[in-house]
């Protein structure tokens, strides 16, 4: 009818099994390294200051709690750090499988922190970062002029 084969074209013009919903997009964007792998690729020299803080800025930072809000520091250093850590199980390693502990982003990190404090990322771990209170200081300022030029 009407100048074709109607049983021919069936099949092919049937919609996706999927319907015509949201597809995925044919290329992806990478997702960026987890801060495991910047603390990894930092402490190696692999990665820049500048691209090590722009992951951290986003990425999920775990910091043990105790019994009031805030944040653990250990003061039997030279000055006041933080403990904190880029997952669960480098937390864990560290305080135990039954701590407590809270999950926040590392902007967020900066903000809170205490003047005169600075923070250990993943104490017990392969690739401890340090940072005193006056990498803090210089990471708060390299956040601020990239946020408002």
């Amino acid at each position: 009818m009407y100048g074709y084969d109607q049983t021919a074209a069936q099949g092919a013009a049937a919609p996706p099994a999927g319907g015509y919903g949201p597809q995925p997009p044919l290329y992806p964007e990478p997702s960026p390294p987890s801060l495991a792998d910047a603390v990894r690729a930092f402490t190696t020299g692999s990665m820049s200051a500048e691209d090590f803080q722009s992951i951290f800025a986003t990425a999920r930072v775990y910091c043990p709690r105790g019994d009031n809000p805030g944040f653990l520091a250990l003061h039997n250093t030279q000055q006041p750090v933080i403990p904190m850590f880029s997952s669960l199980k480098e937390l864990r390693r560290y305080a135990g499988k039954d701590s407590k502990y809270f999950v926040i982003t590392g902007a967020e990190v900066l903000d809170l922190l205490p003047t005169g404090y600075g923070f250990v990322l993943d104490m017990e771990g392969d690739h401890r970062m340090v940072f005193d209170a006056k990498a803090v200081e210089q990471m708060v300022d390299f956040a601020m002029r990239r946020m408002y030029g």
